[in-house]
């Protein structure tokens, strides 16, 4: 979901709970709610007004509070629309335009909507984006707001407008996309997608919009294949008008886009594509990414964990199949659950290791490639990217399905930290965080001899995370 989505529909909560305060009734607050963005060319700021019909008000009440029925309630938040995180404090105002000077109901609608706002922001992504009710999901919260499972607001989510269209994501981070089709794939062709296939797609039928045509609670796991082999290479997409290549999808299976842009929305985890002169070299792979999944409460409760005992780096390797629930459903202890795969003869725990030769073997990258590319597709993937190498670029997009993953974890050095040789267990999920993400194709192999502890591989971490600060 985009900034300026998500502060709308945050707008929508905020004057929703307003309203409750000057005892409106509950049914009128998302009746007479309309949104829009004003951009200012010239400077970095923008302009997000909610407006408010307030016509359903009685003439006495309306005349009372000094209210003109005839004209909208606008809520007005004014922000910076890159910096919104380090730049200037946002502001609210509360107004109607022709008493917009003297309009005593704003002052006091004003005064809920920041108490609200300063309450709410920190913890927006413990609350689901269209009803405002709190979030069940089974390991807790994540750090990108999302829907909630009801149906209802799944329905309101795919249908009305909330959610960002694919062509959106596409454009600004097409790398990303393409890496969450793939782990989506390699979850559904594995073995364990009983398992591990987790959450199912909840997906709109675009011929019937009040029916779910992927339903969690009626699963088919070969139909959601099918859709997903009818998906456009997100190359393709990136190289042609992406309403033709939406087209070319839908004949194909009306269900291709709908499932593309769930498995977009679906991620709860921040995921960005570094830049070459941001990445670790060591690392001997083009395709790295900055991955944090820390919700604001764990990751303060993390730093505060940090001030305490200090924090280090190690890796977390896990097969690529098992990524598509990690990104929506964060580290989660497996041991003795049904989700383990590897045992737990240290205990119960998250597993990680200073030595990226054991996280590797964990990620399989050691064992004989599940499914082996033909002969023509690994001669066509080995040309591009001799090709691009002679250019002196890198490969933007994945050109095999054989992946092999690795993340770099922070961890907190605790007393409660089992260290076991090179393979250390953190029973307290609070005392790991992602950070850095990488991915290994068909052919590549990764540094088997990179230790976190070393004092080099240390500081170039440090170096890339910026985070000069951080202590071991």
């Amino acid at each position: 979901m985009s900034w300026d989505s998500m502060c709308g529909v945050l707008l929508s909560h905020i004057i929703s709970a307003a309203w409750m305060s000057i005892n409106v009734p509950a049914w009128y607050h998302f009746c007479f709610l309309s949104f829009c963005l004003r951009e200012y060319g010239a400077i970095d700021d923008v302009d997000i007004d909610l407006h408010v019909d307030v016509s359903f008000l009685d003439e006495e009440i309306a005349l009372a509070w000094d209210v003109i029925r005839r004209e909208p309630v606008i809520v007005r938040l004014h922000c910076s629309l890159t910096q919104y995180l380090n730049g200037p404090v946002p502001t609210v105002d509360v107004f109607q335009v022709s008493t917009k000077e003297r309009f005593g109901l704003g002052h006091q609608l004003k005064k809920y909507t920041v108490e609200y706002a300063e309450q709410r922001i920190p913890v927006l992504n413990e609350y689901c984006v269209v009803c405002d009710e709190p979030h069940v999901f089974q390991n807790g919260p994540m750090l990108r707001p999302t829907v909630c499972e009801r149906e209802l607001c799944v329905f309101a989510f795919q249908t009305l407008g909330v959610m960002n269209e694919a062509a959106d994501e596409i454009a600004t981070g097409a790398q990303v996309v393409d890496l969450l089709v793939s782990m989506c794939r390699s979850a559904l062709e594995s073995p364990r997608k009983v398992v591990i296939f987790e959450p199912y797609p909840s997906v709109v039928d675009p011929n019937d919009p009040q029916t779910l045509a992927f339903n969690p609670r009626k699963k088919d796991y070969d139909r959601v294949m099918k859709a997903l082999d009818s998906i456009a290479s997100i190359r393709e997409m990136t190289q042609a008008p992406y309403l033709e290549i939406k087209k070319q999808m839908d004949k194909h299976d009306p269900l291709a886009h709908p499932l593309l842009q769930w498995v977009i929305s679906s991620n709860r985890s921040h995921i960005v594509k570094l830049p070459v002169t941001r990445q670790l070299k060591f690392m001997h792979t083009p395709h790295q990414f900055l991955l944090l999944s820390s919700p604001p409460a764990k990751e303060s409760n993390f730093r505060a964990a940090k001030n305490l005992f200090g924090s280090t780096f190690a890796f977390h390797g896990s097969h690529i199949e098992n990524w598509h629930s990690i990104l929506r459903n964060g580290l989660v202890v497996a041991s003795n659950t049904r989700l383990q795969l590897h045992g737990a003869i240290y205990g119960s725990g998250i597993y990680v290791s200073p030595m990226s030769s054991i996280s590797f073997g964990y990620s399989g990258m050691n064992k004989k490639q599940q499914k082996v590319s033909s002969k023509d597709e690994t001669t066509s993937h080995s040309k591009t990217n001799t090709s691009l190498q002679k250019r002196g670029q890198q490969p933007q997009f994945l050109q095999s399905r054989n992946l092999k993953c690795i993340a770099l974890c922070e961890v907190i050095t605790s007393p409660d930290l089992d260290k076991h040789g090179d393979i250390w267990v953190v029973p307290n999920t609070d005392h790991v965080c992602t950070r850095f993400f990488f991915v290994y194709e068909d052919g590549q192999v990764g540094d088997t001899n990179i230790n976190t502890q070393d004092n080099s591989i240390y500081r170039e971490i440090l170096r890339v995370i910026g985070n000069q600060t951080a202590t071991g």
